[in-house]
């Protein structure tokens, strides 16, 4: 089951140029055994660019994008973790220099 996300932007929605799409790191602690499950889900949400699976106190990492900073969050409180195995998240932004 593909889960969509309710807040799609893709980097094809703009030039290539002059365009500053918010980046996301979102840290994912996930319910015991549901690591994969989660994983599956989240790496083919339009948003993701990237998904690693992580040992330690967090289970996965995603790289997210999106328009807007406030696009980013409203992507990771709706979409990621309302998915069932999501314990709790952590998400970090990114800027550039």
């Amino acid at each position: 089951m593909k889960h969509k996300t309710k807040y799609l932007y893709s980097t094809n929605d703009y030039p290539k140029q002059g365009v500053n799409l918010a980046i996301g790191f979102v840290l994912i602690k996930t319910a015991p055994a549901a690591e994969q499950e989660v994983y599956d889900i989240v790496k083919d949400m339009e948003n993701v660019i990237e998904v690693h699976s992580l040992f330690g106190e967090y289970d996965i990492i995603i790289k997210l994008q999106a328009k807007d900073f406030n696009t980013l969050g409203q992507i990771v409180v709706d979409d990621i973790r309302s998915i069932e195995g999501v314990e709790d998240t952590k998400t970090l932004t990114g800027i550039e220099f």
